[in-house]
């Protein structure tokens, strides 16, 4: 076979149906993964969104507890006087202020448990980003070594990293 005709050959094989297979799932993997990485970012920004409310809410909570501790002293100031007027008005004040604490407080944890709940799940939308690029790796390796092999094992990345970022929306 002389040079010219092994170079036909060659670049009839380069368009065969194997290496088209390959590039239609590596684009179909691609699309994947640029899904996954845009809800894998959406889903931590949620995550650090909802942590600075925990956090503005516990700085609130604070501000509450020494207004209440502030009430308390000043109650009990008004209380050495024998100023039970006074007294009874601050004394109104630290249980409002308490009552509030305590309400103040659950919102802070359930803002506490949204953030580590979107923390899994930028997790696992960040592992099955992984998994998606390296399947299109082996995709790509399939199409330069020509094995059948390596395009199913990049297949079968590509249906692990999906399935894990599928896991994702069943969280909740």
């Amino acid at each position: 076979m002389s040079t010219a005709e092994e170079l036909q050959e060659h670049a009839e094989h380069a368009q065969g149906p194997f290496d088209k297979r390959v590039a239609a799932s590596m684009a179909i993997i691609a699309a994947l993964l640029a899904i996954v990485s845009v809800l894998g970012h959406l889903t931590t920004t949620e995550e650090l969104l909802e942590q600075q409310k925990a956090s503005d809410q516990w700085s609130y909570y604070q501000a509450k507890s020494i207004r209440r501790y502030e009430s308390e002293i000043a109650r009990d100031i008004f209380a050495s006087m024998k100023n039970e007027k006074l007294s009874e008005q601050y004394v109104k004040n630290a249980e409002k202020y308490k009552k509030d604490d305590e309400e103040i407080q659950k919102e802070a944890k359930e803002l506490e448990n949204e953030s580590h709940l979107k923390g899994k799940k930028a997790l696992r939308f960040h592992f099955g980003e992984v998994f998606l690029e390296v399947a299109i790796v082996f995709a790509s390796l399939a199409i330069l070594s020509k094995r059948e092999l390596i395009w199913y094992a990049a297949l079968v990345l590509a249906l692990v990293g999906a399935g894990i970022a599928s896991t994702s929306f069943l969280l909740s």
